[in-house]
């Protein structure tokens, strides 16, 4: 009997690595879904860890060894980046399958790593790109697919997180466009144009990134820190259609028919009601169960903190006075 054969015929025992606003999110929904069992918490901050326990009716541990230690069959990390290397290994190393947030790692050496080990103990490793299972998401994906894709314009904007310190808006929020650009295009980036500032952060709060994907298709992504609401919206232009997303309010709105006066039709597409999270969390049990790949996988994973780091590493190697920039606010 195989390893998944054998967690389908019981609940799954799973932990999560790291309990701060998204990982605490991690082991509510866990809490809930059917097959699973919320065997334990780890967090070094024993108070944090421990009010998440008492709440949710599971264990509180320190650390990946303490999880270990449980039993668990599987864990999702949401731990600081820099320890995603170091807390997948440990687990995969144990035979416990990983989901691990976004991005996959600090490094692209890291990220290929944690891909390595995992195929070589034959464990499921999944890279949580939620926003791909959000409904309006995936509805624009239903709405383009088979379409011929010409030009994709994404907004991802809002106030500064004070939780944020080691990095900038390319790897907090871009990297989750970046992702969605691949997916929708079914491409590699293959061109990269970036324009960054840094206006009243230390690291980059502004982001202008331009991209041409392998099968031709412009895309382009415009991100801040700056702008005192949030905001989350996608445009794709194909040859026969215009999509408009709204990611937040989950309104996608759909323009075809047109005409050579310039009249055309337009529609409101069906947009679920389900928690992207939730949906998230379901996919990984049910990869674990079955044994196929991951909604996302690691290489996929890998492949948009790729170009994330290339977007720096390109921006890095401009004039000074194009790359960063100090305003007065």
């Amino acid at each position: 009997m195989t390893q998944a054969s054998t967690i389908a015929s019981r609940p799954l025992r799973i932990g999560v690595v790291g309990v701060g606003v998204m990982g605490s999110n991690h082991a509510r929904v866990l809490a809930g879904l059917p097959g699973a069992e919320l065997t334990g918490v780890a967090d070094p901050d024993a108070k944090q860890a421990d009010f998440v326990a008492r709440t949710l009716n599971c264990a509180a541990v320190p650390d990946i060894h303490g999880l270990l230690g449980l039993g668990v069959d599987a864990i999702t990390i949401a731990a600081p980046t820099h320890l995603h290397r170091e807390v997948a290994l440990a687990a995969i190393a144990r035979g416990v399958h990983v989901l691990v947030e976004k991005p996959i790692a600090s490094t692209v050496e890291e990220g290929r790593e944690i891909i390595d080990a995992a195929r070589a103990k034959g464990v499921t490793l999944m890279v949580g790109h939620v926003e791909r299972f959000n409904p309006a998401v995936e509805a624009i994906k239903d709405a383009i697919r088979g379409e011929d894709i010409l030009s994709i314009a994404i907004t991802r904007v809002g106030p500064f997180p004070p939780r944020m310190s080691n990095v900038g808006v390319v790897i907090d929020l871009a990297v989750h466009d970046i992702d969605l650009i691949r997916w929708f295009t079914d491409s590699d980036i293959i061109e990269v144009q970036p324009q960054l500032a840094s206006a009243v952060a230390e690291r980059e709060d502004i982001a202008l990134l331009q991209f041409r994907t392998a099968s031709g298709v412009l895309a382009h992504i415009n991100t801040n820190w700056l702008t005192p609401f949030k905001a989350r919206n996608v445009t794709v232009a194909t040859r026969r259609k215009y999509v408009m997303g709204d990611l937040l309010t989950r309104q996608v709105t759909e323009c075809f028919g047109f005409q050579p006066d310039g009249s055309y039709s337009m529609r409101h597409l069906s947009v679920g009601h389900a928690e992207p999270l939730r949906s998230e969390l379901l996919a990984f049990l049910q990869a674990i169960s079955t044994g196929a790949s991951p909604a996302v996988t690691g290489e996929q994973g890998v492949a948009s903190l790729e170009v994330a780091i290339q977007c720096l590493e390109t921006s890095s190697h401009q004039p000074p006075a194009a790359r960063r920039v100090s305003v007065a606010v």
